[in-house]
C-alpha cells in the first residue's frame, strides 16, 4: 500500500518545483535583456538576473535546513511561461511592442513566483520550519517589488511605445 502524501511532501514537492524555476528563470534573464529595446528593459533584467542568483542561494538554505539535497521538479508552468517570452522575442523582434510583450513575459513569471512563495511561507509556518520563513519573506518582497518596478516600466513608457505604429 502506498504511503500517505503529507503537507511536508507538498511542501518538499514546491520547494523543488521553484527551485526548478528559479534556476530555468536565471537562464532565460540575460536573453530578455539582450532582447529589451530600452536601456531600462536591459538593465532591469539583468538586476533580477543578480536578485535570482540570490534567491537560488536561499533556496538552497532551505533544502540545507530541511535535511534534503537541493534538487529541482520540471516546472512545466515555468518552462510554460518561458517558451511565451521566446515567441514573444521572436514574432515582435525589432516592433515597437516588443518591449511591452517582455514586460508581460516577465510579469508572467513575476506572478507565478509570487504564488509559490505565499504558499511556501504559509506550509513553513504550519510545518514549524520557522528559520525558512524570513528566506522565503526576502525573496517574496524582491518579487513583488520587482513586479511593481516591471508594472512602472510599462506605464511610463513601454505600453505607450508599443501602442505607436512604426
Amino acid at each position: 500500500m502506498a504511503t500517505e502524501k503529507t503537507l511536508n511532501d507538498l511542501f518538499l514537492d514546491t520547494l523543488k518545483d521553484i527551485y526548478y524555476a528559479e534556476k530555468q528563470i536565471l537562464k532565460a534573464l540575460p536573453k530578455m535583456a539582450r532582447a529589451a529595446q530600452s536601456e531600462e528593459g536591459k538593465a532591469g533584467f539583468l538586476q533580477h538576473r543578480d536578485e535570482t542568483q540570490a534567491q537560488i542561494e536561499r533556496l538552497e538554505q532551505v533544502f540545507e535546513m530541511i535535511g534534503k539535497p537541493a534538487r529541482g521538479k520540471t516546472c512545466e508552468a515555468i518552462q510554460g511561461i518561458i517558451a511565451e517570452a521566446d515567441e514573444i522575442i521572436e514574432e515582435f523582434k525589432g516592433s515597437v511592442a516588443l518591449d511591452a510583450g517582455l514586460i508581460s513575459s516577465a510579469q508572467a513569471v513575476e506572478h507565478y513566483e509570487i504564488a509559490r512563495y505565499g504558499t511556501l511561507i504559509a506550509w513553513a509556518k504550519q510545518l514549524g520550519h520557522k528559520d525558512a520563513i524570513p528566506l522565503f519573506q526576502a525573496t517574496l518582497a524582491e518579487e513583488v517589488a520587482t513586479d511593481k518596478k516591471l508594472t512602472q516600466i510599462a506605464e511610463s513608457s513601454a505600453n505607450a511605445k508599443g501602442k505607436r505604429a512604426a
